[in-house]
């Protein structure tokens, strides 16, 4: 089995971040003693596929999406991961990488909210790759009849838009027994 790869979107400007209060990076944020770029990586490690972390400036999601499919070419097909999902799980991951066998794109889905990793088979790769501006990968997963997964992971819809986001998230880490901030 051929596995996609991860596709770790890191090159955002955090403007809802530092408009909330936050300062500094949102992925650079102290959250239980790690950053929360570093949460985020340590669950794409332990999921056992293949990744990159696409952390230089671009002006859009759709940007740094395209030129992360571009830094990989030849990856067989693509997991789409925001950096600021610290409470992502791996079995997750591969839980969207295993059903990418069977469907073209596929939607993670976490108590009927979509969340993330999105994932893009192989066949998807030039609608990725002419990706421009803000809009993420959307359209392209609507085009490709993207499969909706069911899932049993907050983490997959748990990201840090806000300092407020990043706080309800230190607490739960804090009543899970994750460490301390």
């Amino acid at each position: 089995m051929s596995l996609p790869t991860v596709l770790v979107l890191a090159s955002g400007r955090g403007e809802r971040f530092l408009a909330s209060g936050g300062s500094g990076s949102k992925l650079q944020a102290p959250l239980a003693g790690k950053t929360v770029l570093q949460h985020t990586m340590d669950a794409v490690r332990a999921s056992g596929l293949p990744w990159h972390l696409e952390d230089r400036g671009h002006s859009g999601m759709g940007d740094s999406i395209a030129a992360a499919v571009r830094s990989t070419p030849d990856a067989n097909g693509w997991l789409i991961l925001p950096g600021d999902l610290p409470l992502i799980q791996g079995d997750t991951l591969r839980a969207v990488a295993l059903a990418l066998q069977q469907h073209r794109a596929v939607l993670p889905f976490y108590c009927g909210q979509r969340g993330h990793p999105v994932g893009f088979s192989s066949s998807c790769r030039q609608a990725l790759l002419d990706l421009k501006g803000d809009p993420g990968a959307a359209t392209v997963a609507r085009s490709c009849g993207a499969f909706e997964l069911d899932v049993n992971d907050a983490g997959c819809v748990a990201d840090i838009d806000t300092l407020d986001d990043l706080l309800r998230v230190a607490r739960e880490l804090r009543q899970a027994g994750g460490g301390i901030d």
